[in-house]
């Protein structure tokens, strides 16, 4: 019997391996796990998928990180979900 092939958006390991440095550039005041998982999920909607199901096709998305378009798209729209988040958070900023 076959392995059930495994599927996932490598955009979400590009998106994850830039968010702390992108928030600390922005002056984020909250770093929870809410206000982090609500920046990358608007983030990753305004990106497109890099599905992967080989490790071939890791390696593959991983090239394209060296592709200065895709880690533009990538800064920008983390940064704008930050904008977003910041003006509109799910939690009070003292919590």
């Amino acid at each position: 019997m076959k392995d059930k092939m495994q599927l996932k958006n490598y955009m979400e390991d590009l998106v994850a391996n830039q968010l702390i440095n992108i928030m600390e550039e922005n002056n984020c005041t909250c770093f929870c796990e809410k206000c982090k998982a609500d920046i990358t999920a608007i983030a990753l909607n305004h990106l497109p998928t890099k599905y992967v199901a080989t490790e071939k096709g890791v390696c593959y998305a991983k090239l394209s990180l060296y592709e200065n378009q895709c880690t533009i798209d990538i800064i920008t729209a983390i940064t704008n979900a930050i904008k977003i988040v910041k003006g509109n958070p799910r939690h009070n900023i003292d919590e």
